[in-house]
């Protein structure tokens, strides 16, 4: 089969960052599927394991934890899918990924595609909406008020991948005042779209833009880009007792002391920490993508896709990781057949 790799840990504007080679087609086994890639998206962590993670002992690493597919065969642990079934996710850090024509993945991180999406617009979602639903809700507990404070959330990156499918979430299954972040005219006007109540500008002070808004100071915080820069900020604009969550990797750490005179909570939430240690609850993968899945069909919210940059090969994968690690993406990449 065709897959898409690379041998040496490189900057993306080096020769060989990734390549096109050939492998086997694996065998389904236990509780994996195997499935046919359709489309795949792009994302941050791409960019990072590329450019810092060394593949193991000369191998070639394939990249890519988004895809959606057909399931052309099962293991014999397999009970939540069967051949042709049309499905969707976002795999596991520590396994080969879906840059490939045929992919191996657990069957309970896997949900069913939405019918009402192509397999581009689908494949956008699984990895942006894992992590949106599970800090929102598992994390930050938004269904959990915060006492005394107001019944907002600030996003701030709105109008990136995760940021995107937040909005959605948070307005369609919560009654929070949603106040999302965005810097340019065309992000401001994608995040407004999305459903965002309020959008301020991230690269001015976010404290005052909040406290101007008359609301209240926000219970919840969730930061999806340079947490590290945005600390103080979200630290004067969120009430006591409030709840921080982060997903990002400050490149500086991150100074955790600042926080504990409000005793606010801080939340990391990492979507591959339940397929990568199999924990309990690990079918609430499977769970919360269906539920994705039927809001989608439902008409409730809506793929975060932007732009098809052609066909899965290196070639214009490297122009997506390119473009990622731009910082001026927008919503999701994505890649379509081979």
């Amino acid at each position: 089969m065709r897959a898409i790799g690379y041998k040496q840990a490189k900057l993306v504007t080096e020769a060989d960052a990734l390549i096109d080679f050939d492998s086997p087609v694996p065998e389904a086994k236990g509780r994996d599927l195997l499935v046919e890639v359709k489309a795949v998206s792009v994302n941050p962590v791409d960019t990072k394991v590329r450019s810092n993670q060394q593949p193991e002992n000369g191998q070639t690493r394939v990249l890519g934890f988004d895809a959606a597919g057909i399931v052309k065969s099962v293991g014999e642990g397999v009970t939540l899918f069967k051949p042709g079934d049309e499905v969707f996710y976002a795999g596991a850090i520590n396994r080969p990924g879906s840059n490939s024509e045929f992919h191996l993945v657990d069957e309970r991180i896997v949900g069913k595609k939405p019918a009402s999406l192509s397999f581009e617009e689908a494949a956008a979602m699984p990895l942006t909406a894992i992590t949106a639903y599970e800090a929102l809700f598992d994390r930050l507990k938004v269904k959990d008020p915060v006492p005394g404070a107001a019944n907002a959330i600030v996003i701030i990156g709105g109008a990136g991948g995760v940021g995107s499918i937040a909005i959605q979430l948070a307005r369609q299954l919560t009654d929070l005042t949603v106040i999302a972040t965005a810097s340019r005219p065309e992000t401001k006007d994608w995040v407004r779209e999305l459903g965002a109540h309020h959008v301020f500008d991230h690269s001015q002070p976010l404290a005052p833009q909040v406290e101007a808004l008359g609301l209240g100071a926000p219970g919840f915080v969730f930061s999806t880009t340079q947490s590290d820069l945005h600390a103080a900020d979200s630290i004067a604009l969120i009430a006591p007792q409030g709840r921080f969550a982060l997903i990002d990797d400050p490149a500086d750490g991150f100074d955790a002391m600042p926080f504990k005179r409000k005793a606010i909570s801080i939340h990391w939430e990492m979507m591959f920490t339940r397929p990568v240690f199999d924990t309990a609850d690990i079918l609430e993968q499977h769970n919360l993508l269906n539920h994705v899945s039927e809001l989608v069909d439902a008409g409730k919210i809506k793929t975060t896709m932007t732009e098809v940059f052609g066909t899965i090969n290196a070639t214009n994968l490297i122009k997506a990781h390119a473009l990622i690690e731009s910082g001026t993406a927008k919503g999701k990449i994505v890649l379509s057949g081979f």
